[in-house]
């Protein structure tokens, strides 16, 4: 596994060869993780890769078969749900339909013996910091999908949790509204200073959000970062493909476009489509290919073109530019730095 992170001295979370079976499958598999306070923290991967068992492990919503897990220096394993200072915000809201929607917000401070004043001022506050100031009235039925998710939200911050979980919070919203949420979940976790642990299978999610990405695959962590290192160095063909999208190289092909002879990742918007007579730019390596196929993407075309020696490479280039359809020659430029080495071969 690739790490990218300082030690932390008491992490938020933290796991220590983590383990969990259901049946055969070897659902998480001796996981090791730090997240630290204050941390948005993003578990990204496809479905069955072990992301959101260790949200629930976490959560205490399942057990580990061995290891250990810690949050906040306490050991948490065996210790219930309600006993972790932790909370979760669930994909499909999970809101009662019969409550208000501050009855719905106030529903763990009730539960927690919290006098009713208390709680609907707390309440109150909760719905403000989530914009929805003035709706405690409504049922959840009169609510948008945004807007329901806000309250679910609300109701995980008024118990003041130490962690927050969200398990794909976001996947039921429509493309437009999900990203306005991103941006608002994101500036509220850097006002409120909570550890934040995000599972998302979106890409442009986790890269927008996080501070930090942790990439799951088949029950384990493949590699940890920061975004701009995870998408701009992946340490796995696996990263490559998964996080946008890149061409995988080998260690010939990368040599031959100016790379280390290692296994490599080259991003299709590193490559530049040349005009007619251009010169390559100093240092950039120069591919003569044909085009295969053209998706319009809308700012950037996807072309595939195969060069004379039988490279196959995908370019994102301006949706603008001119002249490139299935059939036609071209001349593309690889920048000095592009093709990066991958460290793992899977």
């Amino acid at each position: 596994m690739h790490v990218h992170a300082a030690p932390i001295a008491t992490p938020a979370v933290r796991f220590a060869g983590v383990v969990r079976h259901f049946g055969t499958v070897r659902a998480v598999d001796g996981v090791d993780l730090s997240i630290a306070p204050g941390e948005f923290f993003a578990m990204l991967g496809p479905s069955g890769s072990g992301k959101t068992t260790c949200l629930r492990l976490i959560a205490g919503f399942e057990q580990p078969d061995a290891g250990h897990i810690e949050i906040f220096g306490e050991t948490v394993e065996g210790l219930p749900p309600y006993r972790r200072a932790v909370n979760t915000v669930f994909q499909d809201y999970a809101l009662f339909p019969h409550l208000s929607v501050g009855e719905n917000v106030a529903y763990g401070l009730r539960v927690r013996g919290i006098g009713r004043t208390d709680r609907d001022r707390m309440a109150r506050d909760a719905l403000a910091m989530v914009k929805l100031a003035g709706m405690e009235a409504r049922r959840p039925a009169q609510l948008s999908g945004g807007q329901r998710q806000r309250v679910a939200l609300a109701r995980a911050l008024v118990v003041r949790p130490k962690v927050l979980l969200l398990d794909e919070p976001l996947g039921a919203l429509d493309l437009k509204l999900r990203e306005e949420m991103q941006s608002e979940l994101k500036g509220l976790q850097r006002a409120l200073g909570l550890t934040f642990v995000f599972v998302t299978h979106d890409q442009s999610e986790a890269l927008s959000m996080a501070d930090r990405v942790a990439v799951f695959n088949e029950g384990r962590i493949v590699q940890v970062g920061p975004p701009e290192e995870v998408y701009e160095r992946p340490a796995t063909r696996f990263v490559a493909r998964f996080v946008g999208s890149a061409n995988v190289l080998e260690a010939s092909q990368a040599q031959a476009l100016g790379g280390p002879a290692r296994p490599s990742s080259l991003r299709p918007e590193k490559i530049a489509l040349l005009a007619p007579g251009a010169p390559a730019p100093e240092g950039a390596s120069l591919i003569e290919a044909r085009v295969t196929e053209v998706s319009y993407q809308g700012p950037v075309r996807r072309v595939s073109v195969l060069s004379a020696d039988g490279l196959a490479l995908t370019a994102a280039i301006p949706a603008a530019a001119a002249g490139v359809m299935a059939g036609a020659s071209v001349r593309l430029a690889v920048p000095a730095g592009a093709v990066r080495a991958m460290e793992g071969e899977e």
